[in-house]
């Protein structure tokens, strides 16, 4: 009786443990201290009573209309350069590749004199075959990635100013805006939503969407821990089975997808593409992405953290124009905001890792 008692005691005092610690794991403040995009909305919340103090009418409604279409286009690239970034690598092509998504869906549909629909299509196509080529070659070559996507952004470069120049003669494409299915097209991917009076662009709704969709994979998917498995440590992952290959590559052809949809809206919007537009823009999606809590050293960060650093970038980047300050200062801050989040957010992480 007495061992059968002292068994339900033991039973009792291990799961009363057990119940304890984890408690103890999910506290709120552990929760917090955890959470990768903590020092990106400090930063925001300290950046937006900043320019509401300095900048008259920065609270606007039209102003914040603004400020958000210049951080959904950041935007929509930062979502998936994170969630690569996350696995452990980066991209460098992927300013260029977005000029060439829009390249491509003017050329195909003007040469082809095809639905404008059509080279959407072809563009979407070659733009995702892109991204999977700069995941093969990495994959297979074990070539870092600033190899292999440095190579694919000077291949890119040249071919976007080459068949240019080649096709339309001149270093722009020819205008679609008379093509058939152009006013769908730029309905999807260009058009402004009216809310109270007040103009919206629709890429802010293809960034919600697509932060919604990347923090479901990564919270609530098996992909999404391949994908911290993957960024924190390659060869355990693969060694309990993760698919690491196949990660690696859907995570560039995340990054690709983002360009598409990129490109598509700076060809509706202004109807002709200029050959060499998007260089350095890769720079912006990575120092948005690292804002938002991604390390260089993968395996961590979130998808909300990567929003939160590109509306940090879209409210510096008005929040200086709405001010009247000099915006040669703009990269000055960029760079300010660089380097205190990226040592906010190793601090945050080593904070969390020893509340565990």
């Amino acid at each position: 009786m007495s061992a059968a008692t002292d068994g339900t005691s033991t039973a009792a005092g291990e799961t009363g443990a057990v119940a304890d610690e984890r408690i103890l794991q999910t506290s709120p403040l552990k929760r917090l201290l955890s959470r990768p995009e903590l020092g990106s909305l400090v930063g925001a919340l300290a950046v937006l009573v900043f320019f509401a103090v300095t900048a008259d009418g920065f609270l606007r409604a039209s102003s914040l209309s603004t400020v958000l279409y210049a951080s959904s286009t950041i935007g929509i690239m930062a979502v998936p350069v994170a969630l690569l970034m996350i696995g452990g690598e980066f991209d460098l092509s992927a300013g260029v590749l977005v000029t060439s998504s829009a390249l491509i869906s003017s050329m195909f549909s003007y040469q082809m004199t095809a639905n404008t629909w059509v080279g959407v299509g072809v563009s979407l196509l070659v733009t995702l075959a892109v991204g999977a080529f700069n995941g093969f070659m990495l994959t297979r070559t074990g070539l870092p990635s600033f190899i292999v996507t440095l190579g694919t952004f000077l291949m890119l470069t040249g071919m976007n100013l080459g068949f240019t120049k080649l096709i339309d003669g001149t270093v722009s494409t020819k205008t679609v805006g008379d093509m058939e299915g152009f006013p769908s097209a730029h309905a999807l991917f260009a058009s402004t939503l009216t809310i109270g009076g007040v103009g919206f662009k629709v890429t802010i709704l293809w960034w919600l969407g697509l932060v919604a969709l990347a923090s479901w994979i990564l919270l609530r998917t098996r992909a999404g821990n391949w994908i911290f498995a993957v960024g924190g440590n390659q060869e355990a992952a693969r060694a309990v089975g993760v698919p690491v290959t196949r990660t690696k590559i859907g995570l560039y052809m995340g990054v690709a997808f983002g360009a598409w949809i990129s490109g598509q809206h700076l060809l509706f919007s202004f109807d002709a593409v200029q050959s060499g537009e998007g260089v350095g823009n890769e720079l912006i999606y990575i120092i948005a992405a690292v804002i938002g809590g991604c390390l260089i050293t993968g395996g961590y960060g979130s998808a909300i953290g990567s929003a939160v650093g590109a509306l940090l970038f879209g409210m510096t980047s008005k929040g200086i124009v709405f001010a009247e300050w000099n915006p040669d200062w703009f990269k000055f801050f960029l760079g300010a905001m660089l380097l205190l989040a990226t040592l906010l957010n190793t601090w945050v992480k080593k904070r969390a890792e020893a509340t565990t």
